[in-house]
C-alpha cells in the first residue's frame, strides 16, 4: 500500500495541541506544531488506516456548535502547505496529489479511494452514519466538496504558487558559556541566539545521529520528555528545517530548527529548555543539565 495523508479537525478549542493523536497539529494561528516523526506510525488519527499513513490536524470545530469555532484561513493554508512540503519530501508528483494519497477523515470514513477496509462511518450523503465528517465542507454551509479543494490548494503549494518567505537575517556572532565551555553563536534580527545543534549536543554529551536524508537529528537518551513549546520555529523563517526528535516509540518531536550554511541550527534557550539545562543572562550562560 502506498503511502497516504490524511487531514483532520479535532473537535476542539483553536489552541488544542496534544501528542499522540496526529502527527502534526496546526493551530487557530497557523502555526504548525510537529508532535511526531513523519517515518513512524500513529495508532490513533484514522480508523483502520494508520499504517503507512499521517494524520494532520487543524486544532478546531469544537463545542456544541462546531461552526462557532470553524477551521481558520490561516489553518487551512499552513495545512495545505504542510501537506505540500511532506509530498515533496516524499519525492511525489503532481499526479500524487489525488484523492487515493490525500483524503480528509470524512473521505476516508466512507472510503471514497475505493478501499474497503471498515463499514462506511462517514458523511450521511455518502451513505454514512455520520460519525466523521472533517472538511466535508470548509464554512458553514458551504459546498460539500472541501477534499476537493483542498486537493486543489495543495497542488498549487507543491507547483510553488506562494513565494518563498525571506530568510530570517543574521546580524552578529558572539561566543557565550555553555558547561563550562565556550560556544559560538549567532544573534538573529529578532535577538535570539542559535547555535549549531550538533556542537550543544556534544557540549551536553547527548548521543545524537544525524539523518541526512530525512534533514533530522535523532537522540538516544531517554531522560528527556518534549514540552512540545508554542513557540516552534515555523517554516515562515526562511529556511530549510530539521527536525530533532526521539528515537523509538512514538518519535516525537523536541525542536525544529534551521538548516544553515549546510550545518543544523537551533534556537539556543529553546534547546536549553527542552533538555532541562540551566541559563542565565547578561551575558547569556548556559550551565548544568538537569534533566529533560
Amino acid at each position: 500500500m502506498s503511502a497516504k495523508i490524511y487531514l483532520h479537525w479535532t473537535a476542539t478549542h483553536y489552541d488544542w495541541v496534544v501528542r499522540d493523536h496526529y502527527h502534526t497539529i496546526v493551530t487557530g494561528n497557523g502555526r504548525i506544531h510537529r508532535l511526531h516523526d513523519y517515518t513512524i506510525d500513529l495508532s490513533g488519527h484514522t480508523y483502520r488506516r494508520n499504517d503507512n499513513s499521517i494524520g494532520i490536524s487543524c486544532a478546531c470545530m469544537g463545542g456544541e456548535d462546531p461552526w462557532d469555532l470553524p477551521p481558520t484561513d490561516a489553518q487551512i493554508e499552513a495545512m495545505c502547505q504542510e501537506v505540500a512540503r511532506v509530498a515533496k519530501s516524499w519525492n511525489w508528483t503532481e499526479k500524487d496529489i489525488n484523492v487515493k494519497s490525500i483524503m480528509t477523515h470524512a473521505e476516508a470514513a466512507s472510503n471514497r479511494d475505493g478501499w474497503i477496509v471498515h463499514e462506511n462511518y462517514g458523511p450521511l450523503m455518502w451513505g454514512g452514519t455520520g460519525e466523521r465528517w472533517d472538511f466535508l465542507q470548509l464554512s458553514r454551509r458551504g459546498a460539500t466538496n472541501g477534499g476537493d479543494v483542498l486537493r486543489e490548494k495543495i497542488l498549487k503549494y507543491f507547483q510553488g504558487a506562494s513565494p518563498a518567505p525571506k530568510p530570517l537575517k543574521f546580524v552578529s556572532d558572539q561566543t557565550i558559556e555553555a558547561n563550562g565551555k565556550p560556544l559560538t553563536v549567532s544573534i538573529d534580527e529578532n535577538g535570539s541566539s542559535w547555535a549549531r545543534a550538533g556542537e550543544l549536543l556534544t557540549l551536553y554529551n547527548l548521543s545524537y545521529f544525524w539523518d541526512s536524508s530525512k534533514r533530522r537529528i535523532l537522540i538516544g537518551n531517554s531522560d528527556t520528555a518534549p514540552k512540545y513549546l508554542q513557540d516552534k520555529v515555523q517554516p515562515s523563517v526562511g529556511y530549510p528545517l530539521f527536525e530533532m526528535s526521539l528515537q523509538g516509540g512514538n518519535s516525537p518531536i523536541i525542536l525544529t530548527g534551521i538548516v544553515r550554511d549546510g550545518r543544523a541550527h537551533c534556537r539556543v534557550l529553546e534547546f536549553a529548555e527542552e533538555f532541562g539545562i540551566t541559563a542565565s543572562f547578561n551575558p547569556l550562560k548556559l550551565g548544568r543539565r538537569l534533566g529533560g
